[in-house]
């Protein structure tokens, strides 16, 4: 029987606003129900579930800025049915303003991102957990640590999208006057020190890792709380926010400066060692990088696939069985159909379940690497020119490519994430229930009309491309129908590791352990570490001696690990690198051609509209007039 934790049970009945208690939503202030709320131990329980809530929204990847504004995935606009809510991805193309924002985490109290009331809750469970007499010590002290760490990631959620933002240390009292109700921002490094001041206090009091699984994973842990503390260092330390001129000319009313004009290297000293403990806490706990293990259904295996499947399943693979899934999310990941191609006509019968759209833009392909382990416009041994050429799949690449299948060259000699991460015209779609090597699905993107009926907009892959890797291999879509569920990722171990890298080069520049870390993650994607790479393949081979060159090579090596996962979004937004991404137009291939020739042309679906105010979310019009103390964020 598959096993269900009591605390994902509870959660799901909060989300679905399906609970009896309607003492939950309303305002703390009403002090009858708080009596009610914290009069024993399982009624705090109760409350303590609220304050999760709202994480548990985050897992839903549209509503995500990380996921739909990062580039990797485009989705038509056009559509004559809308099956998702296509806001976050409109937001490429322009939509974004200050009367009505897009993913509004602000003052979203009616589409469930209601943040900062969700910070209130989990004041209000701070200020009464002392109720409750049949509490234990050491289960109070466990529940303060919890809310603790929620209130640190919904302040760190906000900062991200706004940058500097009110701190709502305290639930303000039922007698507060107008004037103290209208808070101010604080300054960005304030904020920071703020969220970290609140994960150190919380990580002494979890446990390190979730020892009964069945009750209570997706519950905090030290590991979480260490690895999200490295993670809101790094943002703090990153050019965004660490004395970027683009900002320096913001003020609250009454003058004070929330931007610092300076940079501070001891930023990246702090993030560092943050980085460092996480990992020493993790692999302490038994947190080691994935690798696939086979089921008894696979009987033969060639290393090049085995590769594959342990990148693909260090995302999919169930959480209590992936070494190296730090957190995740509750909420299992919903649009498997969605990066799913029809690979055959009994799929079209999935229409709904399958509707394949989420589309990946030949800016994030060619960001891959060859099988050298340098970009391709960098390989010395790769036709970069010649790379929109036709050619035909062999023997020799017959697990990745289909053979005496006609695509593009470019397809040819790439590194094993390419193949573990994108679905492409002529490529090897290994499971949908096919594990024989002698029979595996491959697709066949070309004149995709022939299986969605002639320019079916509602079922279109814009680009010719999927992200396969947010596809679990054993799901299927074509005979039969099977979901296998994932939660996906929030932070993995190998993520944690270029951080680390990441970090290191900032403060010191290249060094062996820096080396070491990026190594890490390339030996287990099958590559050659990276001096050697870049001495015997690169055109620039000595890029990796160099800050600078090491810097991006870090930069493009997490854009490629965590591709698809919704983390590039952030990460270029931090390193001031999303308008640079942006400035090169959406493309695709000519998906309604049928011939190889005219089908591999690229095609440009959108430019995308991205300036420097675009970095941070605006704050909405009437909520600067309801609270004038509040500023707007630079350039809207």
């Amino acid at each position: 029987m598959k096993r269900i934790s009591h605390f994902l049970c509870v959660l799901v009945v909060l989300l679905l606003g399906v609970s009896c208690k309607k003492y939950l939503d309303v305002a703390p202030d009403n002090t009858g129900t708080l009596e009610y709320a914290f009069r024993n131990r399982n009624e705090a329980e109760n409350y303590l579930f609220t304050c999760y809530a709202t994480l548990q929204q985050f897992a839903d990847a549209t509503t995500n800025a990380g996921f739909t504004t990062s580039s990797e995935i485009i989705y038509p606009n056009n559509l004559t049915k809308h099956p998702i809510d296509e806001t976050g991805f409109n937001l490429l193309r322009g939509t974004q303003n200050s009367n009505n924002p897009g993913l509004n985490y602000w003052d979203g109290e009616n589409s469930g991102k209601a943040i900062f009331r969700s910070i209130r809750r989990c004041n209000t469970m701070l200020e009464n957990i002392d109720k409750p007499v049949d509490l234990s010590f050491g289960e109070k002290k466990r529940w303060i640590a919890e809310v603790k760490f929620l209130k640190a990631y919904y302040h760190f959620y906000l900062a991200r999208l706004y940058g500097p933002i009110p701190l709502i240390k305290t639930n303000l009292d039922i007698t507060a006057s107008t004037d103290e109700i209208k808070v101010k921002r604080a300054p960005i490094d304030s904020t920071f020190n703020y969220i970290v001041q609140l994960l150190d206090e919380a990580a002494p009091d979890l446990p390190p890792v979730i020892d009964n699984q069945a009750q209570e994973l997706g519950r905090i842990t030290k590991t979480i709380a260490l690895s999200v503390k490295a993670e809101v260092l790094m943002t703090a330390a990153s050019p965004l926010f660490n004395g970027n001129p683009d900002f320096v000319s913001t003020k609250n009313k009454d003058g004070q400066p929330l931007f610092s004009a300076t940079y501070d290297p001891a930023k990246w000293v702090r993030a560092a060692a943050a980085c460092k403990e996480a990992i020493e806490v993790c692999e302490a706990n038994g947190l080691k990088l994935y690798s696939f293990i086979p089921p008894a259904s696979i009987t033969v295996l060639p290393d090049s696939l085995r590769t594959v499947l342990t990148l693909q399943n260090a995302v999919t693979e169930k959480w209590d069985l992936n070494s190296e899934l730090i957190w995740a999310l509750n909420p299992t990941f919903g649009w498997q159909g969605y990066a799913t191609p029809r690979l055959t006509q009994k799929g079209v019968v999935n229409i709904f379940s399958n509707p394949s759209t989420f589309a990946v833009p030949l800016s994030t392909q060619e960001l891959f690497y060859s099988d050298k382990g340098v970009p391709i416009n960098e390989d010395k041994t790769f036709d970069y020119a010649g790379r929109y050429s036709i050619k035909t799949g062999d023997e020799a690449s017959r697990f990745y490519i289909a053979k005496n299948y006609s695509t593009v060259k470019e397809h040819f000699n790439r590194e094993p994430r390419f193949y573990a991460s994108l679905g492409f015209d002529g490529g090897i779609w290994y499971g949908n229930g096919k594990l024989n090597l002698t029979d595996m699905y491959h697709v066949e993107a070309r004149g995709i009309e022939s299986f969605a009926g002639p320019k079916d907009i509602n079922t279109l892959n814009i680009t010719g491309y999927w992200p396969k890797k947010l596809a679990h291999y054993q799901s299927v879509y074509d005979d039969g129908f099977q979901t296998i569920q994932y939660h996906l990722p929030l932070i993995r171990l190998a993520g944690l590791y270029l951080l680390y890298a990441e970090a290191l080069n900032e403060v010191n520049g290249p060094s062996a352990e820096a080396y070491t870390y990026i190594d890490k993650v390339r030996t287990r994607a099958g590559l050659p570490g990276v001096v050697a790479a870049w001495t015997d393949y690169s055109k620039n081979p000595g890029k990796v001696g160099t800050k600078d060159g090491l810097r991006q090579i870090i930069h493009q090596e997490r854009r490629l690990e965590l591709v698809f996962e919704g983390q590039a979004g952030w990460d270029l937004r931090r390193w001031k690198e999303l308008q640079s991404v942006l400035s090169l137009p959406m493309q695709g291939w000519n998906v309604y051609e049928s011939d190889a020739a005219n089908y591999y042309q690229p095609h440009t679906i959108f430019t995308a509209i991205f300036g420097l105010r675009n970095y941070l979310w605006p704050i909405k019009d009437n909520s600067l007039i309801v609270n004038g103390n509040l500023v707007q964020n630079p350039y809207w």
